[in-house]
């Protein structure tokens, strides 16, 4: 696939493109994977390496990622070496429920969701959302088009906060590992203008 270019033409707001991290083994396993520092697989360092291709030919005002491996790896294998990271955009603090799955949550909490039931010990999507603003409003200071590489429950609140939504809509939206997406304007409202691109 060539690379992904913005349609909003010169001279429009910010363009915040967002990355998810390759995989790992706890995402091949379906288990949340907060601030436990788990390295790519060989088959995430393959996904990171395509990203490079989404992006082709893009230029960056601002390049952005979690602190944590994954994701600054990811950004590393996908051409962005000088990838700055930013403590807003690590993964939700799962708390007690760090490893584990949804399936073995639901043994105890029937119907849990990360969106709704947040996560004893950690946060909540009031807390994820109180992040992200602080990351988007830093994104739109930017003078150009900025990229970022995180994590997939943080970007589903993160598109929501930028569509306007609550942090709880973040469950509307589903990104696979390594996903290229685009939030951007069509004219001044802020929309979704590319999801969940793989390479």
């Amino acid at each position: 696939m060539s690379g992904v270019r913005d349609q909003a033409g010169s001279g429009s707001p910010t363009c915040l493109w967002i990355v998810r991290h390759g995989e790992t083994e706890w995402s091949e396993n379906r288990r949340h994977t907060g601030r436990t520092d788990i390295p790519l697989t060989e088959a995430g360092r393959q996904e990171a390496r395509a990203v490079a291709t989404l992006l082709a030919g893009h230029d960056f005002a601002g390049v952005f990622s979690s602190p944590l491996s994954r994701a600054l790896d990811t950004a590393r294998l996908a051409g962005f070496e000088a990838a700055e990271p930013d403590d807003d955009l690590l993964e939700w603090d799962y708390g007690e429920y760090e490893g584990r799955t949804t399936v073995d949550i639901r043994v105890e909490r029937p119907g849990w969701t990360v969106f709704h039931g947040g996560c004893p010990g950690g946060e909540t999507a009031a807390d994820v959302g109180v992040r992200v603003d602080r990351f988007i409003a830093r994104a739109r200071r930017v003078d150009g088009d900025v990229v970022a590489f995180s994590h997939s429950h943080l970007l589903r609140v993160l598109c929501a906060r930028w569509l306007g939504l609550g942090g709880t809509d973040g469950r509307l939206f589903t990104l696979d590992t390594a996903a290229v997406s685009a939030l951007g304007y069509e004219r001044e409202v802020p929309v979704a203008r590319h999801w969940n691109l793989r390479g």
